[in-house]
């Protein structure tokens, strides 16, 4: 009576499990969070005998973790492997106005049943959380290997010596161009370890990467049957009015250099065609504060992160040659020289100011000289793009009024 509820592969025993399996990646779009600007990935696997289609998930993580913050901070990212029902995780992706892609993967039964066995070892709360790492451990490349272990290796074989068509700060700025503060912001944070060549296989750090490299893929199984890894794909939802992916990712630099010279050239024109001299004095100083202000922040962030965390992207960084906690000198500098009325401690503070924007200067000029060997190489033109113009009329309007006080 038993044998009457099985499938019919089962009674002659030449099928596995897996036949009853369906096993589709499913790779969503970004969303709005700045933690899904590049996008989701998971795997579903759709049981005929149980009749549960279930989403596994490597890129869960909780705010309300024990000191997540504090981990986040020092790049200690706890993130965890959690399966759910699929329909629901699609309706979400589909109510947050996300794209949702299913890739159906044609494997024999074994592999497939492999797969869900993998998978459901991860779940285990043992085996569920991993040190999250944005490029080199994260949803998609867990996914990634997960169709390499189903193909005993082939996939990476195929894939680990072909060259990418970008870097690895190419392929985050694809995805930021949209937002210029954030997009300047992780340009800035970022070192020179994500500017060398990469492969293929790295690329599958991105899930839309991933999916382009499962749509045509064939490979030969062990009966030596050519077949394509994916058998059918299925668009669930288009998301409307988001930003899209580039192609390929903008020149950055030009938007920098735009804003700093419009910057410079309002410092020189309230300079030279303002009659107050104390407003013109008020106006500059209280700018390079500002700067000090912004910039100091900035570069007390980098120095934390390139000195003192396991952000190991942000490590070799050779913005901190210029922009550092030393930034903040500019604030009171500025202060001081905006609203003292003493006339040796303006002597002194302009003094003090010029040779701040001039270290700023050599700084920023070593970040180009060390360019010339390739062990130093970084494209951190836009950070140089919109920092030195600023910092070159401030020196010299400073050495403008030095000049008169002497005077």
């Amino acid at each position: 009576m038993f044998l009457f509820f099985l499938p019919a592969f089962s009674l002659f025993g030449q099928n596995t499990r897996g036949d009853a399996l369906t096993l589709k990646i499913a790779v969503v779009g970004p969303g709005d969070e700045l933690y899904f600007w590049w996008g989701h990935i998971g795997l579903v696997v759709e049981d005929k005998i149980s009749g549960t289609s279930r989403f596994f998930d490597w890129g869960v993580f909780s705010f309300e973790n024990e000191n997540f913050f504090l981990n986040f901070a020092y790049g200690r990212l706890i993130y965890s492997c959690m399966v759910s029902n699929a329909e629901s995780n699609i309706n979400r992706f589909i109510r947050t106005n996300r794209d949702i892609t299913l890739y159906t993967l044609d494997l024999p039964g074994d592999k497939k049943e492999a797969v869900m066995r993998f998978a459901e070892n991860n779940m285990l709360p043992e085996n569920r959380d991993y040190n999250y790492h944005h490029f080199k451990d994260n949803c998609a490349t867990r996914i990634r290997d997960i169709v390499d272990l189903a193909l005993d290796g082939r996939f990476k074989a195929d894939f680990i010596n072909e060259r990418s068509r970008f870097t690895l700060r190419q392929h985050v700025r694809r995805h930021t161009w949209f937002n210029p503060f954030f997009d300047w912001l992780l340009n800035f944070l970022m070192g020179q370890d994500i500017d060398v060549p990469i492969t293929v296989w790295d690329d599958m750090f991105l899930p839309s990467e991933i999916a382009m490299r499962i749509k045509d893929y064939h490979y030969m199984d062990s009966a030596g049957n050519d077949r394509s890894l994916v058998s059918s794909v299925e668009v669930i939802n288009r998301a409307v009015g988001r930003p899209i992916v580039l192609d390929i990712p903008r020149k950055q630099w030009p938007r920098e250099l735009f804003a700093s010279l419009v910057f410079s050239a309002l410092l020189v024109s309230v300079y030279l065609f303002c009659g107050k001299k104390k407003f013109v004095r008020i106006f500059l100083g209280l700018a390079q504060s500002l700067l000090g202000l912004f910039f100091g922040v900035a570069g007390s962030v980098l120095f934390f992160m390139t000195f003192f965390t396991n952000h190991d992207y942000t490590y070799h960084n050779s913005n901190v040659f210029f922009v550092n906690p030393l930034f903040f000198a500019a604030v009171p500098l500025g202060l001081i020289f905006a609203f003292t009325h003493n006339e040796k401690k303006l002597f002194v503070t302009t003094r003090l100011s010029r040779a701040f924007w001039t270290y700023i200067l050599l700084g920023g000029f070593l970040t180009m000289v060390i360019k010339l060997s390739p062990a130093f190489y970084q494209q951190n033109q836009v950070t140089q793009a919109l920092v030195l113009p600023v910092a070159l009329v401030m020196l010299v309007l400073m050495g403008l009024e030095g000049r008169l006080k002497k005077q």
